[in-house]
């Protein structure tokens, strides 16, 4: 197949007029580390539940290893793993005994299951814990056996949505690993949703934002932050109520362009930050307005979501 995972101008709404999805088109190519970056709500995870068959879009069509998702949603599942943003464990049964479980229900059985729980719990470092009743591990190690559950078939679409919230630094870098090596070495395709700017810079060839149920932009994060000429700068003033006068006192200084605020935080591009900050400092300073910090920095993802949504990715 082309491509693994196909989505065009999928719309959802729920009860009370919310629009989850608003025309979102992606793909996601075999071997590709596929990432949606965006906030709480911004049609993530309803994206991931119609792409699943866990839920049915009101428009549009998808489809995904081949298969189309509304008409032969068996066959799609037969395809998938998924990790979901809640743990789908037994709390009850052992770590062994839920991935063996697992590989039954998708057909895997006998020597071959016995090996790949093997395998697994290994590859994850769950083996001491693996006799276990998992109500007893720690969120952590819940995760990875989420994950592990997840490929117990070896599937050739991966959905992970937001599998490292909640982790400790180095569990959440081990997870990274595997996530990067199923990629590379298995030629896994995977649809990984975040709401971590470093993950998604991290991880995903490619990328789209997702706000208020739109792809905002789309394409690697080189390409993204290559989009934004020059350099970022920001200034925050001391006072907020300083906006308006703050706003008024930037609009002559030429070497910004694309300014914005976000309350008493001011963002702007430059060609040459080190030497725009001074003209922009001094501008404030005649104005009356005191300024508590200045940074310039290349572009981030940050800067990408604030150009094409409006606000910054934390609001």
């Amino acid at each position: 197949m082309s491509d693994a995972v196909t989505a065009h101008d999928l719309g959802k709404s729920y009860p009370g007029g919310v629009r989850a999805l608003d025309g979102l088109s992606l793909t996601v190519r075999p071997g590709e580390v596929f990432g949606l970056l965006g906030p709480n709500g911004a049609g993530k995870s309803t994206t991931v539940k119609i792409l699943t068959t866990l839920a049915r879009p009101d428009s549009g069509t998808a489809t995904v290893a081949g298969h189309d998702v509304l008409r032969h949603p068996e066959r799609v599942r037969r395809h998938i793993g998924v990790v979901a943003q809640r743990p789908g464990l037994d709390p009850m049964a052992s770590g062994r005994d839920n991935l063996t479980l697992q590989g039954r229900l998708f057909g895997v059985h006998g020597r071959e299951l016995h090996r790949r729980t093997g395998e697994l719990l290994e590859r994850f470092d769950l083996t001491a814990a693996a006799g276990r009743p998992t109500r007893g591990w720690s969120g952590g190690m819940q995760r990875r056996l989420d994950v592990a559950m997840a490929l117990i078939h070896r599937p050739d679409v991966l959905f992970l949505d937001e599998p490292t919230t909640g982790l400790d630094p180095e569990v959440r870098a081990a997870m990274w690993a595997e996530i990067a090596r199923l990629a590379a070495e298995e030629s896994m395709a995977i649809l990984l949703t975040t709401h971590y700017l470093d993950e998604a810079d991290r991880l995903a060839a490619r990328l789209a934002i997702v706000d208020e149920g739109r792809i905002v932009a789309e394409g690697t994060p080189a390409e993204l932050k290559g989009e934004l000429r020059g350099d970022a700068v920001h200034l925050e003033l001391a006072r907020a109520a300083d906006e308006p006068q703050a706003r008024q006192a930037i609009g002559a200084v030429t070497r910004l362009r694309e300014v914005s605020f976000d309350g008493p935080r001011l963002s702007a591009r430059a060609d040459d930050g080190a030497a725009a900050v001074p003209a922009a400092l001094a501008a404030l300073e005649n104005a009356g307005i005191a300024v508590a910090t200045v940074t310039v920095a290349r572009p981030s993802l940050d800067d990408v979501y604030l150009r094409h949504a409006g606000r910054r990715f934390a609001a």
